[in-house]
């Protein structure tokens, strides 16, 4: 029987998302990984809005990237969520992986979003 690992990372997820939660002195910082891309989002769960959002699809981010699925371009990501956030005021934040490994391209984004001034 094949194993679904995108079910056991839902449940992953909904088990982090319990206990984890937005407010708006600390929003989420919620990463997707695809095979292709990987974009976050600054959400406040209080007020169920999105204050800032980056993704390897936007051409700004893309510009000059030879792929998109690499810890380049999610190191390109990180930096910009952090630039987008600091510009909204946001400075610390809750990092939900979305129950994703910490490894990798998710790793790499948190670095550049935390060597761009943003605080977990």
């Amino acid at each position: 029987m094949a194993i679904d690992r995108s079910a056991i990372r839902r449940k992953h997820h909904q088990r982090v998302r319990r206990k984890v939660a937005g407010t708006p002195e600390r929003p989420r910082l919620c990463v997707h990984r695809s095979l292709k891309h990987i974009s976050v989002q600054v959400v406040d769960d209080a007020s169920q809005t999105t204050l800032a959002a980056a993704s390897t699809m936007e051409p700004l981010v893309r510009e000059g990237l030879s792929s998109t699925d690499n810890t380049e371009a999610s190191r390109r990501v990180g930096t910009e969520i952090a630039r987008r956030s600091l510009e909204k005021g946001v400075e610390k934040v809750v990092f939900d992986r979305s129950g994703y490994l910490y490894h990798g391209r998710v790793k790499a984004l948190a670095d550049a979003a935390r060597a761009g001034g943003l605080q977990f």
